[in-house]
């Protein structure tokens, strides 16, 4: 799941999906059934990290991201507007109590035109940089992330996201394909749909089936 440029090592190898699939199924950040997705079309299941919202289960989700990054090339940490905030604060305190301490920044929505200004917070962008967020679907907050990101000075190295849906678009990419190929960055997932449906493949089976056929219709 890791697509890096040939000069760069890639992230550490990915942990191992099926624990953190069932945290999600725990605590409802992934569902099973039948849902609209902004874009319009029909899933087989829903991702929603906002429901691990627990110091528990956020602490297991930055660990995961942790164990990524700790082998990466990278200088900053950043969090993408507003998912991406607790995630980047959480996984920079996961990283410090590894020995690996890095400065980590977020956007706001709205730039604010009193007090310290802008529209970024925390440590000054510079270096190689790793974006954290949630899921990939068509890659916008991230993609915004890089403009802001370069605009700042830094260089957008890494993306880290939970969940890589494996949903090609009009020109038959991925939205982590695509991101790799247009950024240059090396983009990691922690699962992806497929994990999905082999970790519930004994417990919840016709859900199983139904992710797999909508990867055979969807996905890649």
């Amino acid at each position: 799941m890791i697509r890096a440029p040939p000069d760069r090592a890639p992230p550490m190898p990915t942990p191992d999906p099926a624990p953190l699939i069932q945290l999600a199924l725990q605590h409802e950040a992934l569902r099973l059934g039948q849902f609209t997705l902004k874009s319009g079309r029909n899933s087989p299941y829903f991702f929603n990290m906002a429901q691990l919202h627990t110091g528990q289960a956020l602490r297991t989700l930055a660990s995961a991201y942790a164990d990524v990054l700790q082998g990466a090339d990278i200088d900053l940490l950043f969090g993408p507007a507003y998912k991406g905030i607790p995630l980047v604060a959480a996984v920079a305190t996961e990283l410090a109590g590894r020995g690996v301490d890095l400065p980590w920044a977020f956007n706001r929505k709205e730039a604010k035109n009193h007090g310290e200004g802008g529209s970024l917070v925390g440590a000054p962008i510079t270096g190689r940089v790793a974006v954290l967020d949630d899921v990939l679907t068509a890659g916008t907050a991230i993609r915004e992330s890089v403009g802001i990101i370069q605009a700042a000075g830094g260089t957008p190295a890494v993306a880290v996201i939970a969940l890589n849906r494996q949903e090609p678009g009009a020109d038959g990419r991925t939205a982590v394909e695509a991101l790799s190929a247009d950024t240059g960055m090396a983009v990691h997932s922690l699962f992806s749909a497929r994990d999905i449906a082999d970790a519930v493949a004994a417990s919840q089976p016709d859900a199983a089936a139904a992710i797999r056929k909508h990867l055979a219709a969807f996905g890649n």
